[in-house]
């Protein structure tokens, strides 16, 4: 018989450890979008992600995350509506501090954006790693424990730092290729439960084979 695959509209895969949650069933923002199977990891409030781990998010740019990412404790995103002008003598957003201040607005209405975050499928980030406003990720990437990501990375790129910089890339110009087109992320839930020793820990041959197997 085979396998059953796993639920993706659970919050909570693993019932023992309430610290893991599956972020598309919990997200709640039309700002935010997130893949199946991607989760967040942390023992105080996973279940606030929305709030405490996606900051300055005023819209109306957006946070487009991938299926079968892994976010590990303490990760956030910096949103666009954290700039504050920087062309004159003061970065300082007096209006927001109120009273005759407040019709000041328009001098940081509308300030310039990179637009909207996004991140490939089958992301890993590390232990309170941080992504800057309108970057975007590859598929396959890794973001180490504690790297600042100010601009995009590649796919299948290994990046670290303070500003992050692409330390290496997990395979080959040809191989990544090969599984840009493979995609195993897009496969049917039984397809990816038949082959998932392959996909986990298998080679890119075999991964084709399989792929090859369900035409």
């Amino acid at each position: 018989m085979m396998p059953v695959p796993a639920d993706p509209t659970v919050v909570h895969p693993m019932p023992e450890q309430p610290r893991v949650v599956l972020l598309k069933p919990l997200v709640t923002s039309p700002l935010i979008e997130v893949g199946e199977f991607s989760y967040y990891d942390d023992p105080d409030d996973p279940t606030a992600f929305e709030t405490r781990n996606v900051l300055y998010h005023y819209g109306p740019e957006k946070l487009i995350i991938g299926k079968f990412c892994a976010l590990g404790e303490g990760v956030r995103f910096i949103m666009n509506g954290a700039n504050h002008r920087m062309d004159g003598p003061s970065t300082f957003p007096f209006p927001i501090m109120g009273g005759g201040w407040a019709g000041h607005f328009d001098l940081i209405a509308g300030l310039p954006g990179r637009g909207d975050t996004v991140v490939g499928n089958d992301v890993w980030f590390g232990y309170r790693s941080m992504v800057m406003p309108g970057v975007r990720i590859g598929h396959g990437a890794i973001v180490a424990s504690g790297a600042v990501v100010v601009e995009d990375v590649p796919d299948y790129g290994i990046v670290g730092g303070n500003p992050a910089r692409l330390i290496r890339r997990r395979h080959s110009d040809a191989d990544i290729e090969r599984l840009l087109a493979l995609a195993w992320w897009d496969w049917p839930l039984e397809l990816i439960t038949e082959h998932l020793r392959t996909i986990m820990s298998g080679t890119v041959d075999e991964l084709e084979r399989a792929a090859a197997a369900r035409m």
